[in-house]
């Protein structure tokens, strides 16, 4: 029987499949995220706060792994005053995953992290609220980050995302 893996393990394994970095705590939750929808994640359970899906579980386990010596957690500050983080694993994390996983993973941490969170935000509106049209209540709830121009950009980043050959497809959005 096998055991399962601790949520410290499975955070730190997010981190190091999507290319061993990522920079910001939005957009390690947004990708933890995609994961689920695409039935590749690790149960991690998501609800929505001021910058989309979050879970909570996933926030306390990266701390664990950072603990622990799965990744290293940079803390830095921002241009505007505030804090951001640059998570890396380290080689204690192991190998990295081969397939799609891993491929997904380190596409979304190559997004933007305002974009990724505008896209992350339209998915968890369309599949747990229903909205009909989730792209424009994300305009509505972010109207600071959701101009035109980044609306489009994190709509063209999404539509390459459904691309992807993973077991359940990121919904029509």
């Amino acid at each position: 029987m096998a055991t399962q893996k601790p949520d410290w393990q499975k955070a730190a394994e997010i981190i190091r499949d999507a290319g061993g970095r990522i920079v910001g705590r939005t957009k390690l939750q947004k990708i933890a995220y995609l994961l689920e929808l695409v039935g590749l994640g690790d149960g991690f359970q998501f609800e929505y706060r001021h910058y989309g899906p979050y879970s909570e579980e996933l926030a306390a386990a990266v701390q664990i792994a950072d603990a622990f010596g799965l990744i290293a957690e940079e803390e830095r500050q921002a241009d505007w005053g505030g804090m951001y983080s640059i998570y890396t694993s380290t080689e204690a994390t192991g190998d990295r995953a081969k397939g799609v996983r891993g491929e997904l993973a380190e596409k979304a941490a190559q997004i933007g992290a305002i974009e990724l969170e505008l896209a992350a935000t339209a998915a968890y509106l369309r599949v747990v609220e229903g909205c009909s049209d989730p792209w424009d209540v994300t305009k509505r709830l972010k109207p600071e980050k959701a101009s035109n121009k980044r609306l489009e950009a994190a709509k063209k980043a999404y539509r390459e995302l459904q691309k992807m050959p993973v077991p359940k497809h990121l919904p029509k959005i």
